[in-house]
C-alpha cells in the first residue's frame, strides 16, 4: 500500500466500520484489514483513536467481528502448512492482524461499561471451526454468530478467545522463517530456542532486521494485552490482577517459559548502546535493535514483578517467570546479567556527547534498575555473587547517581524512591555494610551530579554523604523516602569502621535539625525519623566504638543538643521556635546560629517534614501531595509524586498509645507539664491528647504558627502537638548509649574542644578509645527490611507502566504511541505544549509529502461529525477529538503527554 490513493481506500474502509451497522461475517471487507496496510505507521495513522472510539460505541457488533476475523485469521496462519509464504500464507497479512488488534484492544480496555463483554469475550467458553476445514475452505475466519456448522465435524470446544491468542502469539515469537531461521523441511515451525547467547544459552541463533522487527510486532501486541492494567486504578491493580498476565507467568510448559525468559533476558543485556554510529543517530534516525531491546525488557519486567493474585480457599500459583529467575545460580550467568547491566547504566557517566539527550541507553535506564531490584529481590545466590564480588560497590554509586540526576526532576520521583528502596535491600545482607568500609579511590571522575567536592574516605563514608545530600537538596520533594534512605544507614551501622570527619558531621547536622523542635512539632511522626537516626548512632557506637572515636568524639562535641532532647517540653519547644524565628527576622532571614553546623544548602529549614516510619503512615489511600520537608524552598513547593510507598521499620510502630488530657493533680500532669505555669498549661489546645493514626496516611504539611504550633493537613484539619503527646514518644527515643558516652567522655576531652568546631587532636583520639566505657552493651542488631503490601505493589505496577507509557511516545525510536489519549487510570497523563522542529521531529520536504497525503484523508472525514483537535509533531493530526485524558498527540505525534506518578484511584 505504497500509494496515497490506496491509503484512501483503507481509510474509507475504517469508516465504513462505524457507519455501517452488522457487517456480515462472510463478508470480503474483513480481508483489506490484513491486506491493504504495508506498516505499522499505516495502521496507527490511518486508524485514529476517534475512529475506534466511533466504532466501539456506535456499531460495537462491528468491532467485536473484526477481532473475530483478525485472530481466526492470525490462528489459521499459523497453523498454514505454507506459512510465512509470500503467495499462500504471507507473513504480512499475519503482521497487519497484529498491528489492528495492537491498535484497537486498549480502546476497549478504557470503558469501564465493556468489562462483562470483554471478560465473556475474550475469556469465556467458545466453539470454533476444526483446524484442518478452516485451512481446506480458506474461510474467512473460523468462528462467529453468522456461521453456523454445515456437519457436526467442522466445529469443536476451544480454549477461550485470549488464551489461544496469547499461545499463538507466544508461538510466534519462535517461528521459523518468521522470527528464528528457517528451519529443514521435516522440522516443527516452532521451535523454543534461545534467540540470544547469555543465560541458558552458550551460542546465539543468526537473526535478520525482518526477524527482529517481527519480535517487536509480537512483542507489542503482548505488552498490549498485558497494558488492561494501565485502565485500573493502582489500589485495584494488585487484588484483582490481569488475566493475560496471570495466564503468561502461570505458563506449565517449562521449556516455553525458560525460552522466553532467557530470550528476554539476553537480548537486553547483549545490547550495546555504545555502538560506531554517530551520538545523534538514534535521535534522527530509527534504531530497529533499540526497539526490539525496549520491548524485550518491558515485557520481561512486566512479567518478573508480576504479583498473582490471591484467590481464597485455593493455593495461588507461582510466577513461573519469577520462579526461574530466581533459580538461577551459575556464576556465569550472574557475571553476564552484572555486565550487561552495567553496560546499559554506566552509559551516562562514561559519554561525552554535546548533543542533549543523544545517549539513548538512559531511555530505559530505569526498567533496568527495576530489573536489577528484582533479581536482588528473588535470587539470594545473585544478591550474594554482587556482595562477595564487590560489584555492589559498582550498582551503589550507579544508583546514587540515578537518584541524584532525576532527584529534582517531579516525573522521575518514581525512579528516585526505587533507588532508595534498591539500597535498601542491598543494605540489608551484613556483607555489605562490611565491604563499604573498603577505600572509594577515583572519586573525581564522577559526574558533577555525583561528585563530592575534597571527598576522601571508603564506600561507606560517599554512601552516607550522598544520602545526606539527597535528604538536604531535595528541598522537601523526597520525603516518602527519608525513611528508607535512613533505614540504609541503620542497616550498615553495626559494620561501620573509620568514619572520616565528614560523614561524621553529616551525621551530626542531620541529629541537631531532626531534633529541633521546628522538625519534631511540624506533625504527629516525625519523631519516627529521630529516633530511627539515634538507633543508627547507638549502634556505630555500641558495635564499633573503638574504630569510631571520631565519631565519638562528634557526639561529644555535641552535648548540649542531645542532653537538650532528653529535657524537652511542649514549653521549651514553642520558646525556641520563637526565639529562632525572631532571631531570623533581626538577620533579615539570615542562619539560625543554634545551628552551628548547617548550612544554608543543609536542613536547616525543617518547617513541614510528613513521612514517618509507619507503613500506614507512609502508603495510605488518598494520600496527598508532599509539602517542604528538609525545606529551603517556598511552603508552596509541592511534589507532584504523591505516590506513597510502604517503608520498613526494624520494629513495629511505637505501640505508646496516646493519652487524653485528664489531669487533674500535680501527680497525674504528665512529666513534660511538670513545673509549667498553669498560664502555660491554659494556652494548651484543649482536647490535644489523642490523635488519629488514620490523619497521618495523609501528608501533613502546613506552617507553624507562633504561640501555638499547627501544621495543617490537606483536609483542612490540624495537628497541634501537645504535652501528652510528646509524652507519648519522648520517653523511648534511645538516647541512652549516647547520653552514657558524653557523661563518661566529656570529662577527660578538653573542655575547649565540646561546642568547637576544633578538629581532633591525635591525642584526643587516643584517649577515646582508651576510655573503658562501662553501662554501654551492644544491643542485638535490628534489621530494616524492605516491607510489600498490595498498596506497595500498585505503586510499583504504576511504575512500570508509566515508564512503558512514556518509552512509546517517543516516535523517533520506532513506537506508535499505543496508549496516546486513552483514559488511563492506573497513573496520571498530563500534557504538554507541542514542540516544534528538534532532532527528534525535523520537518522539511518528506514531512510536507506526508502532511500532503495525511490532509487528503483527514478532508474525507465528512461524516465523522468532529473535527480533529491537537496537534502532532507535524502536519495535520488525524487523532479526532480530545480523548478522556483531555486530549494530546495522535499516534503519530511527538511528545503531547506524560505520565506523572500521581495515583488516580
Amino acid at each position: 500500500m505504497g500509494a496515497s490513493d490506496s491509503k484512501l481506500v483503507f481509510k474509507k474502509g475504517i469508516f465504513r466500520l462505524s457507519e455501517e451497522r452488522a457487517i456480515p461475517a462472510d463478508d470480503t471487507y474483513w480481508t483489506s484489514f490484513w491486506e491493504l496496510p504495508e506498516t505499522a505507521e499505516d495502521v496507527f495513522s490511518l486508524f485514529s483513536p476517534a475512529d475506534v472510539r466511533r466504532t466501539r460505541d456506535n456499531a460495537l457488533e462491528n468491532l467485536e467481528t473484526l477481532i473475530l476475523a483478525l485472530t481466526s485469521r492470525l490462528f489459521v496462519l499459523r497453523h498454514h502448512p505454507s506459512f510465512p509464504d509470500a503467495e499462500f500464507a504471507p507473513e504480512l497479512h499475519a503482521l497487519n492482524c497484529i498491528r489492528v488488534l495492537t491498535r484497537v484492544l486498549p480502546f476497549l480496555y478504557e470503558k469501564e461499561s465493556l468489562q462483562e463483554w470483554e471478560e465473556r469475550f475474550f475469556w469465556g467458553h467458545r466453539r470454533k471451526r476444526t483446524r484442518t476445514a478452516a485451512i481446506a475452505s480458506e474461510v474467512l475466519f473460523d468462528e462467529g454468530r453468522e456461521v453456523q456448522p454445515r456437519t457436526g465435524d467442522e466445529f469443536e470446544d476451544a480454549k477461550p478467545l485470549a488464551e489461544e491468542l496469547i499461545d499463538t502469539l507466544t508461538d510466534l515469537l519462535f517461528f521459523s522463517d518468521l522470527t528464528v531461521p528457517r528451519q529443514p523441511h521435516g522440522k516443527p515451525k516452532v521451535s523454543y530456542a534461545i534467540w540470544q547467547s547469555g543465560v541458558g544459552c552458550n551460542a546465539s541463533i543468526p537473526t535478520t532486521k525482518e526477524h527482529e522487527s517481527n519480535r517487536s510486532d509480537i512483542l507489542r501486541l503482548l505488552l498490549t494485552l498485558a497494558s488492561q492494567s494501565m485502565y485500573m486504578s493502582s489500589s485495584v491493580l494488585p487484588q484483582k490482577g490481569n488475566r493475560t498476565l496471570t495466564y503468561l507467568c502461570t505458563c506449565p510448559d517449562k521449556q516455553v517459559v525458560l525460552s522466553v525468559l532467557c530470550s528476554l533476558l539476553n537480548t537486553t543485556l547483549k545490547y550495546n548502546p555504545a555502538s560506531w554510529r554517530v551520538p545523534y543517530n538514534a535521535l534522527v534516525f530509527k534504531d530497529p535493535k533499540l526497539v526490539l531491546v525496549t520491548y524485550t525488557l518491558q515485557f520481561l519486567v512486566a512479567t518478573v514483578l508480576y504479583p498473582i493474585p490471591e484467590q481464597q480457599g485455593t493455593t495461588t500459583p507461582k510466577n513461573f517467570y519469577r520462579h526461574f529467575l530466581g533459580r538461577l545460580h551459575r556464576p556465569q550467568d550472574f557475571q553476564f546479567i552484572v555486565d550487561g547491566m552495567t553496560r546499559i547504566l554506566n552509559q551516562p557517566l562514561q559519554a561525552n556527547s554535546y548533543i542533549p539527550g543523544a545517549q539513548s541507553s538512559v531511555r530505559f535506564a530505569p526498567e533496568i534498575i527495576m530489573l536489577f531490584w528484582e533479581i536482588t529481590q528473588c535470587n539470594k545466590r545473585f544478591r550474594s555473587f554482587m556482595i562477595d564480588t564487590d560489584r555492589a560497590h559498582d550498582f551503589v554509586i550507579l544508583i546514587l547517581f540515578y537518584a541524584m540526576e532525576y532527584k529534582g526532576d517531579a516525573s522521575k520521583n518514581g525512579v528516585v524512591r526505587m533507588c532508595a528502596f534498591l539500597l535498601q535491600t542491598l543494605s540489608v545482607e551484613k556483607n555489605f555494610g562490611v565491604n563499604l568500609n573498603k577505600t572509594f579511590e577515583s572519586q573525581e571522575t564522577l559526574p558533577p551530579v555525583l561528585r563530592i567536592v575534597g571527598f576522601r574516605g571508603s564506600y561507606a563514608d560517599f554512601l552516607i554523604q550522598s544520602i545526606y545530600n539527597l535528604i538536604t537538596k531535595s528541598q522537601g520533594k523526597l520525603s516518602a523516602i527519608y525513611p528508607a534512605l535512613l533505614a540504609v544507614i541503620n542497616n550498615i551501622s553495626p559494620s561501620l569502621k573509620g568514619l572520616s570527619s565528614a560523614t561524621c558531621s553529616r551525621i551530626i547536622q542531620l541529629f541537631n535539625s531532626m531534633s529541633s523542635p521546628s522538625f519534631l512539632m511540624a506533625n504527629e511522626t516525625n519523631h519516627d525519623l529521630l529516633r530511627s537516626l539515634l538507633e543508627s548512632m547507638n549502634s556505630i557506637i555500641e558495635h564499633q566504638y573503638s574504630s569510631n572515636a571520631e565519631f565519638v568524639y562528634a557526639v561529644v562535641k555535641n552535648k548540649k543538643r542531645f542532653e537538650a532532647l532528653r529535657s524537652f517540653t511542649l514549653e521549651s519547644g514553642q520558646e525556641e521556635i520563637e526565639r529562632r524565628n525572631r532571631r531570623r527576622k533581626e538577620a533579615g532571614g539570615s542562619q539560625d546560629p543554634l545551628e552551628s553546623h548547617s548550612t544554608r544548602t543543609s536542613v536547616e529549614s525543617l518547617r513541614s517534614p510528613t513521612t514517618p516510619l509507619s507503613r500506614s503512615s507512609t502508603f495510605g489511600e488518598g494520600a496527598e501531595e508532599q509539602h517542604d520537608m528538609f525545606a529551603v524552598g517556598n511552603d508552596d513547593d509541592d511534589d507532584s509524586d504523591d505516590e506513597e510507598r510502604p517503608t520498613p521499620a526494624a520494629s513495629s510502630p511505637s505501640e505508646n498509645p496516646s493519652r487524653s488530657s485528664s489531669a487533674t493533680g500535680e501527680d497525674d500532669v504528665p512529666r513534660q507539664l511538670r513545673g509549667m505555669s498553669e498560664k502555660a498549661r491554659g494556652k494548651m489546645p484543649a482536647g490535644t491528647g489523642r490523635f488519629s493514626r488514620q490523619n497521618s496516611t495523609t501528608s501533613l504539611g502546613g506552617n507553624l504558627v507562633s504561640g501555638g504550633q499547627q501544621s495543617q493537613s490537606p483536609g483542612g484539619g490540624y495537628f497541634e502537638p501537645s504535652a501528652h503527646w510528646i509524652e507519648s514518644w519522648l520517653p523511648e527515643l534511645p538516647l541512652h548509649t549516647i547520653l552514657t558516652v558524653i557523661q563518661q567522655l566529656a570529662p577527660v576531652m578538653p573542655r575547649q574542644a565540646i561546642g568547637s568546631d576544633r578538629p581532633m587532636s591525635p591525642g584526643t583520639l587516643q584517649r577515646i578509645r582508651e576510655v573503658p566505657l562501662a553501662g554501654v552493651d551492644p544491643s542485638p542488631v535490628k534489621i530494616q527490611s524492605f516491607e510489600w503490601s498490595q498498596l506497595a505493589m500498585g505503586w510499583y505496577e504504576s511504575l512500570l507502566w508509566s515508564f512503558i507509557f512514556t518509552s512509546e511516545l517517543q516516535v523517533a525510536k520506532g513506537a506508535v504511541g499505543i496508549w496516546n489519549s486513552t483514559a488511563i487510570k492506573l497513573f496520571r497523563v498530563q500534557e504538554t505544549a507541542a514542540q516544534g522542529p528538534s532532532l527528534t521531529s525535523p520537518r522539511g520536504a518528506v514531512d510536507a509529502v506526508g502532511s500532503n497525503i495525511v490532509s487528503r484523508i483527514g478532508a474525507m472525514n465528512l461524516r465523522g461529525g468532529t473535527t480533529p483537535t491537537g496537534s502532532a509533531a507535524g502536519g495535520t493530526n488525524l487523532s479526532g477529538p480530545a480523548g478522556p485524558t483531555g486530549g494530546g498527540p495522535g499516534a503519530a505525534g511527538g511528545g503531547g503527554q506524560q505520565p506523572t506518578s500521581h495515583r488516580t484511584g
